[in-house]
C-alpha cells in the first residue's frame, strides 16, 4: 500500500470517513451485511458509517474493493471521475475567459468549486491553485480589482519560486497599479525582480513582462526617467530572447511611456512595432489594448488625427469584446472614441457616449469616470451651457478627489483647472492646479517657484 494512503488511513477523521463509506455502499446497491462480507460484522460496518470507528488500512482496503471504489476515494473524497471533471471544467473556464465570455467562465469555475468543496481540503492542490488563478483573472476582467488582489495576495504568499509565481506577481503588481496603489505595485514588482537572478529566470518572457510592469508603476509614480531606463532594459532583453511576445511587451510599454511624456511622435513607431509583433502571437487582450493605445496616440499628436484614432479604436473595441479584457478596458476605449468624436465636432454623440460610459462604470475606474465628466463639461461649453459645464466639472472634482496621486490624475487636474477658469470657478481652478502639482510630487516650495 502507498505509504501516503496508509498514513491517511491512520489519521482520517471517522466522522468524515463514515458518510463516504455509506455513500459508496448505496451507490453500489449493497446492504451493510453485503458490504461486510466475511471480513467484518454488519454492526462494525454500521459503526464505521456512523463515524464511530476507523478501520485499519487492510480492512478499509477490503471494504473499498467490495464497494467497487478505491481506498483513495474513501480517504479523500476524490472519485475516479471527479479529478478529470474538475480539470475539464477549469479548461473550459480558461477557454471561455480567453474569448471574453466571462459569464461562461464564471459558471465553469463555480461548477469546479462545487466539486472541490465536497473534497478534503488538502486534495487536488494543483487544481485548487489553478481555479484561484482563473478566478483572479475573471475578477480583474470584470473590474473587481479588490477581489482579484485578495486572491493574488494569497496565491503569491504561497511562493513556489517558479515562472508561474512570477506571472502571479506581475498580475498582482498590475492590479495594484490599476487600483491606484502605486507604492505596493512597485514593492511587489521589485520583489519579483529581486528573485529573477536568484531563480535563474532573468532570461525569460516572464522577466520582460515583470520589468515593464514595474516600469509602468514607476512611471505612474512620476519617475519617468527610471521607467524609461527599465523599458530600455526590457527591450534589450527581449531582443536577445528573440521572442515576439516579449519584444511586443517591451516596445508597447516603451511607447506608452513616450506618449505620456508628451512625445507621441516618438511613441507611434514603437507602438506600431509592438502591434506587428503581437499580431504574430495570440495577442488577445494585449493586442486589443495596444490598438486602443495606438488610437490614443493619434489623438495626442499635434494636430490630432481623430479619424485615424477612431479606426484603431473601433478595431480594438471588437477585439476587446472577444478577449478576456476587463470592463474598464472597454470603458476606456469608449471614452476615447467619445473624445475623438468631440474633436470632429460631433458633440451630441460625444456627450451621449461619455454618459453611457459613466453609467456602465458605477463606482469603478475613477480616472475614466473623471475623464467622462470633463468631456461632458467641454461639450456643454461648446454648446454655450455654462451652468451645465460647471456642474460637470464639479463632479469631476469630486471623483478625482477620491483618487491617489499619479501622472494621469495630475494631467486631469491640470486640464480641469483650465476648464474651471473658463466657467468662472476661480477658487476651484486654483485648487485643481495645486492638486495637479501635488500629484506630480512637487512640494509647497516647488509649487511657489513654478507659479
Amino acid at each position: 500500500m502507498d505509504p501516503d494512503l496508509s498514513e491517511r488511513c491512520r489519521t482520517v477523521d471517522p466522522a468524515i470517513l463514515g458518510p463516504r463509506v455509506r455513500s459508496a455502499r448505496l451507490r453500489a446497491g449493497l446492504t451493510q451485511t453485503e458490504a461486510a462480507g466475511g471480513g467484518m460484522s454488519t454492526a462494525y460496518v454500521s459503526r464505521i458509517e456512523a463515524g464511530q470507528r476507523r478501520p485499519d488500512p487492510a480492512l478499509l482496503l477490503q471494504l473499498a474493493e467490495r464497494l467497487g471504489t478505491t481506498l483513495e476515494e474513501l480517504l479523500t473524497g476524490v472519485g475516479p471521475q471527479q479529478d478529470p471533471e474538475v480539470r475539464t471544467r477549469l479548461t473550459w473556464a480558461e477557454l471561455a475567459l480567453s474569448t471574453g465570455d466571462l459569464s461562461t467562465a464564471g459558471e465553469h469555475l463555480n461548477e469546479a468549486a462545487e466539486i472541490l468543496a465536497g473534497l478534503a481540503p488538502d486534495t487536488l492542490p494543483d487544481a485548487r491553485r489553478e481555479a484561484a488563478i482563473l478566478r483572479s483573472r475573471v475578477r480583474e476582467a470584470v473590474g473587481d480589482l479588490d477581489g482579484a488582489i485578495l486572491l493574488l495576495e494569497d496565491l503569491t504568499a504561497q511562493s513556489t519560486d517558479d515562472l508561474a509565481w512570477l506571472e502571479l506577481l506581475t498580475a498582482l503588481s498590475r492590479c495594484y497599479r490599476e487600483s491606484g496603489d502605486l507604492a505596493r505595485a512597485v514593492e511587489v514588482g521589485e520583489r519579483g525582480t529581486d528573485a529573477l537572478d536568484e531563480l535563474g529566470l532573468g532570461g525569460s518572457d516572464e522577466a520582460v513582462a515583470l520589468t515593464v510592469t514595474v516600469a509602468a508603476a514607476h512611471f505612474e509614480r512620476g519617475d519617468a526617467a527610471h521607467a524609461a531606463r527599465l523599458c530600455r532594459r526590457a527591450i534589450d532583453l527581449a531582443e536577445r530572447l528573440d521572442s515576439p511576445r516579449a519584444r511586443a511587451s517591451a516596445y508597447w510599454n516603451a511607447s506608452v511611456i513616450e506618449s505620456e511624456r508628451g512625445r507621441p511622435a516618438a511613441a507611434l513607431p514603437l507602438a506600431r512595432r509592438a502591434l506587428t509583433l503581437l499580431e504574430q502571437t495570440a495577442g488577445g487582450r494585449n493586442l486589443a489594448r495596444l490598438r486602443s493605445q495606438l488610437g490614443v496616440m493619434h489623438l495626442r499628436l499635434d494636430p490630432p488625427e481623430p479619424e485615424e484614432a477612431l479606426r484603431e479604436l473601433h478595431v480594438a473595441e471588437e477585439a476587446l469584446r472577444t478577449s478576456d479584457a476587463s470592463s474598464v478596458d472597454l470603458a476606456s476605449n469608449h471614452m476615447w472614441q467619445a473624445r475623438a468624436w468631440f474633436l470632429q465636432g460631433r458633440h451630441d454623440e460625444a456627450a451621449e457616449r461619455a454618459t453611457a460610459v459613466l453609467e456602465s462604470l458605477g463606482g469603478s475606474a475613477p480616472l475614466v469616470a473623471a475623464d467622462g465628466h470633463v468631456l461632458i463639461g467641454e461639450v456643454a461649453i461648446e454648446q454655450g451651457h455654462t451652468g451645465a459645464a460647471r456642474t460637470a466639472f464639479q463632479r469631476a472634482v469630486m471623483v478625482l478627489s477620491a483618487t491617489g496621486a499619479d501622472r494621469h490624475a495630475a494631467q486631469l487636474w491640470f486640464d480641469l483647472g483650465g476648464l474651471l477658469e473658463r466657467v468662472g470657478e476661480s477658487d476651484l481652478a486654483l485648487d485643481a492646479f495645486r492638486r495637479a502639482a501635488a500629484s506630480t510630487g512637487l512640494s509647497a516650495s516647488q509649487q511657489r517657484l513654478h507659479a
